[in-house]
């Protein structure tokens, strides 16, 4: 299992000093310790609108900086808003092939949907953004690999035109889609690319059957949207380790886990998002294919519930807008292993849970919330101490 770095560039209220600018230079000196500790990648995401959240509206700019100050960790989006309003296929094209070369061919690229509040941002139908991202994937390969590349769709009119620079990683990049819920598993899988999900706000058990659905889909691919399929599953979740158990406490954990988690349900509208997720799944079941590998997956799931998880039951009352202490959405989140954080050897116990689960690369997303920026280097160093047991 490779370790890996997952960043937002969070900056939270009340603002420390320096405010924005010493948050992106904080990432810089974050990225170069990474790199010499022998991290395996560092995945910046695409927010817009997100304030405090996410600062990272520009990933591609931060990646080209990252990648004069680093020389051997790999470089990855994660990922880009695949609507043409977001990023036109052209520019995502370009931009990534220029990154590859920037970085010596360092480049790991993702797509995603995005989520309701970004689409209301830059005008898009929520209905026909799986569509859009559908041709995002199938377009984006076929320009790196295409010396000339044509296109038609009611979309755009691309008429043999030469799509420079080509990636200098042949035949291109390897492509990833983030997922959060099964039926985005199974579509990373059936394009023959990479998932990046989430163990956040996930248990152990039901991760494990989601790389389970994954790998089903990647097996039966045989028509990739790339030129070959990059059957890899990443998660990412919050880590962060301290010489002791207590000393990780003390250094503000407990509030970085409930802050990140009140603020991205927040952002991410999770309330409607859920409705939307239950709507598609109850489609998915109700199809008279049996709404494939999802809804096998959906089927066993519903035989199989023993009731909510103590997780579940205090996200619910998050979004229901209850006031839940830190300490409860700590402890919740805690008890299904879907944090790690603690000591070096308690950060090795929860990390091989997930290196038995068959996890290629666990994102570590050691940024978070308030936490100070040398408390951030520390878990940095203590668990890169610790990739050479996970990485051989």
């Amino acid at each position: 299992m490779k370790i890996d770095v997952f960043n937002e560039i969070q900056d939270p209220r009340p603002w420390r000093d320096g405010h924005q600018g010493a948050r992106f230079a904080e990432a810089l000196e974050q990225a170069r310790l990474a790199d010499a500790l022998g991290y395996g990648c560092w995945w910046q995401v695409e927010h817009h609108g997100a304030e405090e959240f996410s600062l990272s509206s520009a990933p591609e700019l931060l990646l080209a900086a990252i990648s004069q100050h680093t020389s051997r960790m790999r470089l990855g989006h994660a990922a880009v808003l695949a609507p043409a309003r977001f990023n036109h296929p052209i520019r995502v094209a370009e931009r990534a092939a220029t990154l590859d070369h920037l970085s010596g061919g360092r480049l790991e690229l993702g797509l995603t949907r995005s989520t309701a509040p970004e689409w209301r941002l830059f005008n898009i139908d929520p209905d026909d953004v799986r569509r859009q991202a559908q041709q995002a994937f199938e377009m984006i390969p076929r320009m790196w690999t295409s010396e000339r590349f044509s296109h038609s769709s009611e979309d755009f009119e691309i008429n043999d035109v030469p799509i420079v620079p080509k990636p200098l990683q042949q035949p291109h990049p390897p492509l990833w889609q983030a997922a959060a819920n099964p039926a985005s598993f199974e579509e990373a899988g059936r394009r023959g690319v990479g998932v990046l999900g989430t163990t956040i706000w996930e248990s152990v058990e039901r991760v494990r059957r989601m790389v389970d659905l994954y790998r089903s889909a990647a097996a039966a691919c045989t028509s990739p949207v790339g030129a070959r399929v990059n059957d890899q599953v990443a998660f990412f979740t919050f880590v962060h380790c301290a010489e002791t158990d207590e000393q990780a406490i003390r250094n503000g954990a407990v509030a970085a886990a409930a802050w990140y988690t009140v603020k991205a349900l927040t952002f991410f509208e999770a309330a409607d998002a859920f409705a939307e997720n239950m709507r598609h799944q109850e489609e998915l079941l109700n199809s008279p294919e049996g709404g494939g590998l999802t809804g096998d997956f959906l089927r066993s799931e519903a035989a199989a519930a023993t009731g909510p998880t103590q997780a579940q039951l205090v996200i619910g009352r998050v979004l229901r807008g209850e006031d839940v202490t830190p300490e409860e959405i700590f402890e919740a989140l805690n008890e299904q292993d879907s944090l790690i954080v603690g000591s070096p050897e308690t950060c090795r116990k929860k990390m091989k849970v997930y290196a038995d689960l068959g996890i290629d690369r666990l994102m570590t997303f050691h940024q978070v919330g308030g936490l100070k920026h040398e408390d951030v280097m520390q878990s940095l160093r203590l668990v890169g101490d610790l990739i050479p047991e996970f990485d051989r």
